[in-house]
């Protein structure tokens, strides 16, 4: 993610450099600073993304770094670092505006995910505080989201609109195929001719034909008068049309032909009509295995396939997700009147774990659903109806909701530490692995002090000695 800059502020050199390499790490630029003042002096000289500062140090603390950015900076997001695990210390840091708070030992991947959630967030919170007015200057206002690879194919897009070359749009279900083709004609010279749709999977083969060629009165049984194709109308304009890969081999050959004639014959008629289209055509199949397997044209293939464009499923998304689900939690509020201040915690947990098969078009279902039947100003897990596994940690805590607050605690414990105790035990082996099984190395590797990655290793049963077990 360019453009993103943290500021590390902690008095362990060790630490500093181990946060400072793991931010590195995913491209986001970096300072540090060993104390809190210094801290302070990089907030007076420019503009941070997110800080991240520990909060027991010497001169000036964690808490007081925290109150000085809220007058400094106060839109940028705090992750307090403690070797203090109390409620007290969560409490005071939450008081004083943390976004959240994380106890060492830490593993580079919790560290990296929770800045990640503060970034997502602190995008929507601006977005809502500045909105756009009117069309951005692209034309892509359609569009939401700010992933890489969302602006990989928003980059194409604006690369191949002002030509007139062929596009192949491959994608799964959901991923908003036909959306990208409307952006490519509202930003092509074509904008202000038709923009004309099919999709080849809702019509039979021999309506399909009469659908994109025409036909004349007679030549079929219910042809009872002349009907111009969709070729035609969508004349000087754009002709998107998809899910191709459901067209005959028949259809095929006759598609072929237009391509290199730009001129079609309507069913039953004998006269050659010129057109001047774009096409522009989408696919959730892959063409080159209907090739291999004869049942789709080579040729035709080569011919459409010009200047391809790949739509990324949502879970390929990296940070869309928030944005998205924001997007579609205002759009069907204001449509069904409903005054919803946005998704609770837990319901967010459930939509980042599930794995959307139907990509945004389900999340968008889902949004809706779960807008239509709420009662909450907030949206909650029990609003979504997403099924899980009975083997699932939010399922668990359902199933054995205890009665008291601190039996509560207890499970939601035991939940968290069924979903991150796997993970921290991999990040140590392989840590151990790639320093010959030599602790001091390993716990420098990782940026991590020698004291708390043996706690680690003692927690999760990793003893040295018997590293052949493994």
């Amino acid at each position: 993610m360019t453009g993103v800059k943290v500021l590390v502020v902690d008095d362990e050199a060790v630490i500093r450099r181990g946060l400072c390499r793991v931010m590195e790490g995913q491209g986001y630029q970096v300072e540090a600073s060993e104390s809190g003042y210094g801290a302070v002096e990089k907030l007076q000289k420019g503009p941070f993304s997110i800080v991240i500062t520990d909060l027991k140090m010497p001169g000036m603390d964690g808490i007081e770094v925290l109150k000085a950015i809220k007058i400094l900076q106060p839109d940028v997001p705090v992750i307090m670092i403690t070797g203090y695990s109390t409620v007290n210390t969560a409490v005071e840091a939450m008081k004083n505006g943390a976004f959240d708070y994380i106890s060492k030992p830490f593993t580079p991947e919790q560290i990296i995910e929770m800045v990640k959630k503060a970034l997502e967030q602190r995008t929507i919170q601006l977005r809502r505080e500045h909105p756009v007015v009117g069309p951005s200057p692209t034309g892509f206002e359609i569009f939401v989201g700010e992933s890489e690879a969302m602006h990989r194919v928003y980059n194409r897009i604006k690369q191949v609109a002002p030509t007139d070359s062929t596009v192949l749009i491959n994608g799964p279900s959901g991923t908003g195929k036909e959306l990208v083709a409307r952006a490519i004609h509202e930003n092509s010279l074509r904008h202000n001719k038709p923009f004309v749709a099919v999709d080849c999977t809702s019509l039979v083969e021999n309506l399909l034909e009469s659908e994109l060629f025409g036909h004349v009165k007679g030549s079929f049984t219910g042809a009872v008068q002349t009907k111009m194709g969709l070729f035609k109308v969508a004349d000087e304009g754009t002709l998107f049309l998809d899910e191709i890969s459901n067209i005959s081999l028949a259809t095929q050959g006759k598609l072929l032909r237009v391509l290199q004639e730009f001129k079609i014959t309507p069913i039953g008629g004998t006269k050659l009509i010129p057109i001047d289209i774009r096409l522009i055509t989408a696919t959730n199949v892959d063409l080159n295995e209907l090739v291999s397997k004869g049942l789709f044209r080579r040729d035709l293939f080569f011919r459409l396939n010009i200047i391809p464009i790949n739509l990324p499923a949502l879970i390929d998304r990296e940070g869309d997700l928030p944005l998205l689900t924001s997007h579609f939690l205002k759009k069907f509020s204001e449509e069904i009147g409903k005054d919803i201040h946005g998704v609770s915690p837990a319901a967010m947990s459930i939509l980042e774990r599930h794995p959307f098969t139907g990509n945004v078009r389900e999340l968008e279902n889902i949004i809706e659903r779960a807008v239509v039947l709420t009662r909450n100003k907030l949206i909650q897990p029990e609003d979504l109806e997403i099924q899980f596994s009975s083997d699932d940690p939010l399922e668990i805590v359902e199933d054995s909701v205890p009665q008291d607050a601190e039996s509560l605690k207890e499970v939601k414990r035991e939940v968290r530490e069924k979903a991150v105790g796997p993970v921290e035990r991999a990040f140590l082996l392989h840590a151990l692995e790639q320093n010959d099984w030599n602790v001091t190395r390993a716990a420098k590797d990782v940026g991590m002090l020698r004291p708390n990655f043996q706690a680690m290793l003692k927690k999760r049963g990793i003893s040295v000695r018997d590293h052949s077990e493994f």
